[in-house]
């Protein structure tokens, strides 16, 4: 899998402040941003678990404890597929 970098420049004194390493910060940012990139329908439930660096296991579990829902299907996407299949 090909990768791509992406460099943020934090002053020295936020690690500190969040009493955080480099690499946990790294870990928090890649994680925050693959759920709001799922939220907002960015990217898929698989693709967003890819970014974030998690299993797609760990990371359903991860917007589960956040309240998120894992499935972007709505009532009427339900009703629709159980007339379908009537």
């Amino acid at each position: 899998m090909s990768t791509q970098t992406i460099s943020i420049d934090f002053p020295n004194d936020i690690f500190l402040a969040l009493n955080e390493s480099e690499t946990d910060l790294k870990n928090r940012i890649k994680l925050t941003l693959a759920v709001e990139l799922y939220k907002s329908q960015k990217l898929t439930i698989g693709k967003a678990a890819q970014l974030s660096g998690m299993t797609r296991l760990n990371f359903e579990m991860e917007l589960s404890k956040n309240k998120i829902s894992i499935s972007n299907l709505t009532e009427e996407d339900v009703l629709g597929d159980i007339e379908k299949l009537k």
